[in-house]
């Protein structure tokens, strides 16, 4: 781990998702970091906003308050920059308990005031990163099949591109509240059938996939063997672990699981969510490769 310098001036963004659902500790984690340090504080109101300021942080330390969309937002922006090796990224996590699980995860204190002091007293840990062949980052895990989480303005790609999340319809917005409520009563309704017969719509998500998944060359599982799951994860000793589910049949089908450095899934046509992103594909072929110690995050000492 390497000490981070108190000297440093901060550069805070504050993530409006946070400001809305928690204006308080939004407030107390400002006070601690203005007392301790020189700061600089951004209020964007959009992603577009978002990525301009933190392109324009000079030389100041990032520091985003807000919950784990908000930190992969942040990671994504400075990989597509190519600053995210030499910027270490500090995190005060502000939001329900259901985003902060990956900050959690890391290390991060889910406390307002004691994250905040680990911004400014903390050290550096350098983490591993999972880059995919088009330049997607992964930071906690990939999912295949995508599974659908928890969403917001924080969700759409770097770029600003992506599908909009159930938080973007704010007390400024109630046409899109109606809309997204309009969506949802008729997603859930049953479909109709021949002769009006009503149709369930089929329970369980997707089915099973025919994937070939490849772990530094050497094939764990070929298109014979359909597979209901298949997880990416980095941060493992010698690389990313993969663990697949096979489909069942009669007993219970015993896990797989391989690690290694570069993963390769291909097949049919599949989608995917990396973190707490969008669902990503269809794609018919992705790569995987852990960089080592590619970034870095300030946490307690």
């Amino acid at each position: 781990m390497t000490e981070v310098a108190t000297s440093d001036q901060l550069f805070v963004v504050i993530d409006p998702v946070a400001r809305r659902t928690d204006g308080e500790s939004v407030r107390i984690a400002k006070d601690v970091l203005s007392a301790g340090a020189r700061t600089k504080v951004c209020l964007p109101e959009g992603p577009e906003e978002f990525a301009r300021a933190l392109a324009r942080r000079g030389s100041r330390r990032p520091v985003v308050i807000g919950d784990d969309r908000a930190l992969l937002r942040t990671v994504a922006l400075l990989h597509r920059q190519r600053e995210l090796a030499g910027c270490p990224l500090s995190v005060v996590p502000v939001g329900a308990t259901a985003v902060l699980s990956l900050a959690r995860s890391l290390g991060v204190p889910t406390g307002t005031v004691a994250a905040a002091r680990a911004v400014l007293e903390g050290v550096e840990r350098r983490l591993d990163l999972l880059v995919d062949d088009s330049d997607g980052v992964v930071v906690g895990a990939v999912r295949i099949p995508a599974v659908r989480g928890v969403r917001g303005w924080a969700d759409f790609g770097a770029d600003g591109s992506g599908e909009a999340g159930a938080d973007t319809g704010g007390p400024g917005h109630p046409w899109l509240r109606t809309c997204q409520s309009l969506v949802r009563t008729l997603a859930a309704r049953p479909v109709r059938g021949a002769r009006g017969a009503r149709v369930a719509p089929p329970a369980g998500g997707p089915g099973p996939s025919r994937l070939r998944i490849e772990v530094d060359g050497v094939t764990l599982v070929d298109l014979d063997q359909p597979v209901e799951a298949v997880t990416l994860t980095p941060g493992v000793p010698g690389g990313a672990r993969v663990e697949v589910r096979p489909v069942s049949v009669g007993a219970e089908a015993t896990p797989l699981g391989a690690v290694g450095v570069r993963v390769t899934v291909s097949g049919t046509d599949f989608r995917y969510r990396a973190d707490a992103g969008v669902v990503s594909g269809p794609v018919r072929r992705r790569t995987w490769v852990v960089r080592e110690g590619a970034w870095g995050l300030t946490l307690p000492a």
